[in-house]
């Protein structure tokens, strides 16, 4: 299989399995899909963790695939490559990408749908698709701008250029840059401590986010009442509540 989904500890490792370069090409996106859905309906998944391997996390789309398909081809296609990343994206749990190596195109914008990134000191990441004659056609164009702004989405999108990864956390492009060797701990250890947390409340904080992003902020001010409210209803809030009052904040167990 080019993904694999494995589970351990409340963690569910979405481990891309494409070498040399994990290249995505139909036959992987859809596995991405299928497998971003079951750790969605798994209530054993609490936190996910995308990682390509050691060497490379994605190095973008398959070209020569790609080359092959003409305007009608695509126009079928497109929308099922953009479902297969907006599956990654609707996980209603916590994830964070733990990217290695090269971060280029499809595999950019998979980075993109994360909560979080954790890149190597000698990551690269970029948008090169302009060099191609196209632009972004998984989430990049739309989830670029949203994550770093106009601006700088557009310098990237418009050159195609790669940036490495102190400059993509300048950006704002990735969120903490490790050694090569600590990517996938770190990714991990991330992942594992918010697996320990209220899962209905860590859902409801990722999808007001999310929703208020996409929205109005009275829209996203709804969206978030609703939520607040109906936590009231859960077990983990009488538990987190109930343990602040007896034994102080932050030592409530949620599992």
């Amino acid at each position: 299989m080019t993904v694999n989904l494995e589970v351990a500890e409340g963690v569910g490792t979405l481990r891309l399995d494409r070498p040399p370069m994990n290249a995505l090409d139909v036959a992987t996106q859809d596995r991405l899909k299928e497998l971003a859905e079951e750790a969605t309906r798994r209530d054993d998944v609490r936190a996910v963790v995308i990682y390509g391997g050691e060497k490379v996390f994605a190095a973008g789309a398959d070209i020569k695939e790609m080359q092959a398909m003409d305007h009608t081809a695509m126009v079928l296609r497109a929308r099922g490559l953009q479902e297969s990343f907006t599956a990654v994206a609707r996980i209603p749990k916590p994830v964070v990408a733990a990217v290695t190596g090269y971060a280029l195109g499809g595999g950019c914008e998979l980075a993109l749908c994360a909560d979080f990134r954790i890149a190597a000191d000698n990551a690269k990441l970029g948008q090169p698709e302009i060099l191609l004659g196209l632009i972004p056609g998984a989430g990049g164009t739309q989830r670029l701008a949203r994550l770093i702004g106009p601006s700088k989405a557009k310098d990237l999108i418009f050159t195609g250029r790669m940036v490495k990864a102190d400059e993509a956390r300048e950006l704002g492009l990735v969120d903490r840059v490790v050694a090569a060797d600590q990517v996938y701990a770190g990714a991990h250890a991330w992942a594992a401590k918010l697996a320990q947390g209220p899962a209905i409340a860590l859902r409801a904080a990722k999808e007001s986010i999310d929703t208020g992003l996409e929205t109005d902020i009275e829209t996203g001010l709804a969206v978030e009442r609703g939520w607040f409210a109906g936590l009231f209803a859960t077990e983990d809030r009488e538990r987190g509540m109930r343990s602040f009052v007896e034994e102080g904040p932050g030592k409530a167990k949620f599992l």
